[in-house]
């Protein structure tokens, strides 16, 4: 529904097989677009947005983000609440999808800033698995991807669905490699 009024198509690059839920889908973070795009390139699986606060600010997703999502509040005494409302939703059998950039860069986009350990201490902690995904070129798509409300253009979408870090792989791991080696997973398709 969102790419037909949108006219913009998805094209999978590479299209992995999901684990059962619940998981974490991680992905970069290059325009506000993403966010709705993910709903239409995972229709079947239910999932909650982890993200900041402030997208409650912009009318047009608000009532969309306020009811089926986790707010971060950061810097406050909130944000604990935030993780533990997302382990919550995890044991209830939600899957979570964070963008561990923790917003849309400034500057230099697609490049992407340093992940957040966030996303990663989470399934670490619940022992469920990460599925990467990689946003090719959604910047291009909003000419000003920093702004909901800038100018778009139809276009494909290109996007990567990763093979998944299994729940195994993610225990071996400390929360610092998971980081890098996501970082470098999803950025390599930049």
């Amino acid at each position: 529904m969102i790419r037909l009024f949108t006219f913009i198509h998805v094209k999978y690059y590479k299209k992995s097989i999901l684990p059962a839920p619940p998981y974490i889908i991680i992905a970069n973070h290059t325009s506000y677009f993403d966010i709705f795009l993910m709903y239409s390139i995972l229709p079947y699986n239910h999932f909650l947005f982890l993200g900041k606060s402030e997208i409650l600010s912009y009318p047009l997703v608000k009532s969309f983000f306020i009811d089926l999502n986790i707010p971060v509040f950061r810097g406050t005494g909130k944000a604990a609440r935030s993780f533990v409302e997302a382990k919550n939703a995890l044991k209830k059998g939600w899957s979570l999808a964070i963008f561990p950039e923790g917003g849309i860069p400034d500057e230099n986009y697609p490049l992407m800033i340093p992940f957040k350990e966030g996303a990663f201490k989470l399934a670490k902690t619940m022992k469920v698995p990460i599925i990467p995904i990689t946003y090719k070129n959604n910047h291009r798509l909003f000419s000003d991807p920093t702004h909901i409300l800038g100018p778009a253009r139809p276009g494909i979408s290109k996007v990567y669905i990763h093979p998944y870090f299994s729940v195994e792989s993610i225990q071996n791991k400390t929360i610092e490699e998971l980081r890098e080696e996501a970082f470098q997973l999803i950025s390599s398709k930049l």
